[in-house]
């Protein structure tokens, strides 16, 4: 349930940053969580990924995907840097500054290793809520918001004419994205969400030229590749008594979609 609603979320958020072309600000995002991640871990005085404080966390999450998004927009725009190398150089600077963070102060509580790679087995039913939570914020502003993220998408030109704020929207979707993040880090960490951000997009992408149809098949393809992960990895365990990554099989099944979904489409075009 966690994994799957951890999917449906990032499958919403991801769609809207595959279209826009935004990836690269997505994986520096997953990155640079982290340093908020340990933030939040200090000034909550916690023992424990499973102890730390919710609301310091997701603020944690909100400013950093902020000034992520800033410092990106500012190297950019202002020092006139190209997008992917101030990309490349904000996530590597904060993604440093997190595992400086780690290995001083955290040492002790494995924070870094589960907020890294995340562990799905460690999940109880209180994650459930959190998660849900996030799924129906993002599913409440994806509708509220529908025209305005599909104007400034598609024609950003004309969105400014009408008077909708393009570098409004790509804000309020790096906060969803940073929030999304938070809520996935406990299961899946804060790397292999990138997959769940972007490959199911990419798959819903080669299968539908229609917003709404790509938003629905996002969505589903996260939630069966979390169902299989899921089933493959209890399998393994159980059978050959292989204690597999579900998470990083999630991931595994989320390329084989992907690749499935190339072979269907040379297929289809011969």
């Amino acid at each position: 349930l966690v994994l799957m609603g951890v999917a449906a979320s990032s499958a919403l958020v991801g769609s809207f940053l595959i279209l826009r072309k935004m990836a690269m600000l997505a994986n520096s995002l997953s990155h640079t969580i982290l340093f908020g991640i340990v933030i939040a871990f200090i000034l909550s005085g916690a023992h424990g990924v499973q102890e730390m404080n919710i609301s310091i966390l997701l603020l944690s999450a909100v400013a950093m995907g902020l000034l992520t998004a800033f410092c990106t927009q500012y190297l950019t725009q202002t020092v006139r840097l190209q997008a992917d190398a101030s990309v490349g150089i904000v996530f590597s600077t904060f993604f440093a500054l997190g595992v400086i963070l780690v290995s001083i102060w955290t040492r002790n509580a494995h924070i870094g290793i589960e907020a890294v790679m995340g562990n799905v087995d460690a999940l109880t039913y209180r994650d459930i809520p959190f998660v849900y939570l996030i799924l129906g914020i993002n599913i409440v502003l994806t509708i509220l918001f529908f025209k305005e993220y599909s104007l400034t998408t598609f024609d950003p030109a004309l969105a400014a004419v009408l008077g909708f704020s393009s570098l409004f929207y790509n804000y309020l979707l790096m906060t969803q994205v940073s929030v999304t993040a938070i809520g996935a880090f406990r299961a899946v960490g804060v790397l292999m969400v990138l997959a769940f951000i972007t490959v199911p997009p990419l798959i819903a992408r080669m299968l539908t030229n229609r917003l709404k149809p790509m938003l629905f098949l996002a969505v589903l393809v996260g939630c069966f590749a979390s169902l299989i992960g899921v089933s493959l990895s209890r399998h393994f365990f159980t059978v050959y008594n292989m204690p597999l990554s579900t998470a990083g099989l999630v991931v595994c099944v989320l390329g084989v979609l992907f690749f499935l979904t190339i072979f269907y489409k040379k297929i289809r075009s011969y």
